[in-house]
Parts: structure tokens; sequence; C-alpha cells
């Protein structure tokens, strides 16, 4: 799933990216959390990759939305990540799990932005740096 992404106006980036979102989010498989999550991610060529998470019955193995978004990316050939938007139905605000910190950290430039949202639309956005100030690294 890619579009190329607005370069100059953030709202209509925010507004781009949550779109795509919702619409990975409508397709997430998840019988065993019941927790749908989409999340887009904007690569420097200003494409953008969504994801949703997908689980199966050896829960929770499976995989998050980020995770899926990123394997988009990394399909298309590209890997560098500047902005990052996850949406949960049922939870305002939920930021990556620990793991896909890890996963987006091997990705996203030193200026990342993270947009965080509400059932309104981004309700916070911040470095992705204030998230996961250390990760692994080689």
């Amino acid at each position: 799933m890619a579009d190329v992404a607005p370069k100059e106006d953030e709202a209509a980036l925010q507004a781009a990216m949550l779109a795509r979102a919702r619409a990975a989010m409508a397709l997430s498989h998840a019988p065993h959390s019941n927790f749908p999550v989409g999340a887009c991610v904007r690569a420097v060529s200003g494409q953008l990759y969504a994801g949703c998470n997908i689980e199966n019955a050896s829960y929770p193995e499976g995989w998050c939305a980020e995770t899926t978004a990123i394997s988009h990316m990394i399909m298309a050939g590209e890997n560098q990540i500047t902005h990052v938007l996850v949406i949960a139905e049922k939870q305002s605000g939920a930021t990556p799990c620990g793991g896909c910190r890890q996963r987006l950290s091997e990705f996203v430039t030193k200026d990342a932005v993270l947009y965080l949202c509400d059932e309104k639309g981004v309700s916070q956005t911040l470095p992705f740096t204030d998230i996961f100030p250390s990760g692994f690294s080689l």
C-alpha cells in the first residue's frame, strides 16, 4: 500500500497518512486480541506505506501494523522513514510496542516524527527519539 505524500503541508501529510492507516486498520486480522491497529510510514522519497496488525493461532505470535508498513517499504526498495503514524481503534494515543520501536529505530531518520492518534485524528506529534532514545545498534 503506497502513495506519494504531500511534502510541504503538515496537515495534508497527516490527513494522507491517517487515511492510509485507517484503511489498513480496517483490514486488521485480530481475532485473538480484538485490538485492530493501523500504521503508516513516510519514506524519504515521500511515498507512504501502510500496514495493519495480523495475528495467528499461536497468539501472541503474529506481527504489528508498524512491521507490516515497514515490510511494504522495504519491498519497494526504500529504507529510511521520516514520519510514523499509529492509530488503534480501541486506544487513543497508542504508541508502537517495544519490538516495533526497535524495528522502526533501524529505519527512522535522526529527525523522524511520530504522530499518535485518537478517533478524531492526530492528537500528538513528537520526535521518534522521545519514545525510543536508545535502541540496539550494529
